[in-house]
């Protein structure tokens, strides 16, 4: 993991370390606002628009098999776009995420109902949402990546938040928007349901074009230049960076996977399952929902700041522990507490799931680049992850409607609490790396 004196790059100076750790924010929160209205519209609108015929709870998890899909795609997204970007570059492989989840975004609001083109449209619905999951395969690890490799020594954690907060700021953004055309539209209009919902999804291509504005100016990170002219100075290994990974650190791989699932549970069912709990089982309006996720979101978006500061100082392995221990707790409460039917306890239930989720998210940033060596980089930190999102993100809120109808809300949080003890567990089987040098 340590650079060579003779390859290494000039540090850059602060101004430019700066550019890039705002230039990778706002990258990500574009790309996640991309990624979150569908998890927002998955709750409120698709069952009904996509999915008519199969009546509530059916539509609802057909929805979210839908949502779910995107998960699948993202280590196929890593894998590809890893590879890309351990060979061509960081910058340019994010342009093209980039440009990819806008496209999705944007079809995804064009695209015509069931009522209008019968079972096309939820065909089509899936292919887009696999396109959006490919996309933020790709965008997470190399977001992360821009900002760790120029960080300043001592300062990883720091500067890895910028990537990190994109998601707080797009959920915010995500959940204003359908709060906002709701509000105008009327929520339970059925022009918001015909036409309105589209909106925040056609809006996203204004997003994109800022965000491609900042990512084409600023330049590749220098470890990733160093790493390049050592490979054309022959001193690099040639092999594909997918084979590379696994053969030199698949430990590494399954262990981030396996501790950083709870951080993913945590995050889709706090946004995207517990919106539709709130509706559809609890009977609290939409705009109370929606007001109340943009509330979590200032506070795991500040959970995430300070989780990442105080793993410069206590390292990256520590936090984690805290916030998977947490975890175990928080999820046998959870259910228990919502289905008192308090909108206190709902705002609770949401806002401590998410901020649990933003210190365990704070430090990754700078933890999956410390694990990996700089040539299969890209790769080996886009693995762990999106392996993590297929585990955390990917089955609770397919699994959690069919669990609490047959076994009640408490089988959610024994399922939760399952995946926290196995956070617990890989977390405590990594080994620190806020000293490593890249």
């Amino acid at each position: 993991m340590k650079v060579s004196p003779t390859t290494a790059a000039t540090p850059p100076t602060g101004t430019s370390v700066r550019k890039v750790a705002i230039a990778s924010c706002i990258g990500t929160t574009i790309e996640f606002y991309d990624f979150f209205i569908y998890g927002t519209a998955a709750a409120l609108v698709f069952p009904k628009v996509f999915f008519p015929a199969l009546g509530s709870t059916a539509g609802t998890v057909a929805s979210f098999a839908t949502f779910a899909v995107a998960f699948i795609a993202r280590p196929v997204g890593a894998v590809l776009f890893g590879h890309y970007g351990d060979r061509i570059g960081r910058k340019k492989t994010l342009v093209s995420t980039l440009l990819l989840m806008g496209l999705c975004t944007l079809l995804i609001g064009l695209l015509p109902s069931a009522d209008s083109i019968g079972v096309a449209a939820p065909i089509i619905l899936v292919l887009l949402r696999f396109g959006q999951g490919f996309a933020v395969g790709g965008e997470w690890a190399g977001a992360t990546l821009l900002t760790a490799e120029y960080a300043p020594p001592g300062k990883r954690g720091l500067y890895a938040m910028f990537p990190q907060i994109g998601p707080a700021f797009a959920f915010m953004l995500s959940s204003s928007t359908f709060l906002i055309t709701g509000a105008v539209l009327g929520d339970a209009n059925q022009t918001f349901l015909t036409w309105g919902w589209r909106i925040p999804f056609l809006f996203s291509i204004v997003l994109v074009g800022i965000g491609l504005y900042m990512r084409l100016a600023i330049e590749e990170t220098p470890v990733f230049r160093a790493n390049q002219a050592a490979r054309v100075a022959g001193q690099g290994a040639p092999g594909l960076p997918f084979l590379e990974a696994w053969k030199h650190q698949p430990r590494e791989i399954l262990l981030s996977a396996g501790a950083l699932a709870t951080l993913f549970s945590f995050f889709y069912m706090g946004t995207a399952y517990l919106t539709s709990y709130g509706t559809k089982t609890l009977g609290f309006s939409r705009p109370f929902v929606l007001t109340v996720g943009i509330g979590a979101a200032a506070v795991f978006g500040a959970a995430i700041i300070a989780s990442a500061l105080y793993s410069d100082r206590l390292g990256r392995r520590r936090v984690l522990l805290a916030s998977s221990g947490l975890a175990v707790a928080w999820a046998l409460a959870l259910f228990p507490l919502l289905d008192t039917g308090s909108r206190a306890a709902f705002a609770l239930g949401v806002i401590v799931t998410l901020g649990i989720f933003g210190i365990a998210y704070g430090p990754c940033g700078a933890l999956l680049p410390e694990m990996f060596r700089t040539r299969y980089r890209y790769t080996g930190a886009g693995l762990g992850y999106n392996l993590a999102g297929v585990l955390g993100g990917a089955v609770p809120p397919l699994i959690a409607a069919p669990l609490s109808e047959a076994f009640g809300s408490i089988a959610i949080g024994v399922l939760l609490a399952g995946l926290a003890a196995l956070s617990v567990a890989c977390t405590w089987a990594m080994v620190e790396t806020k000293d490593e040098i890249l």
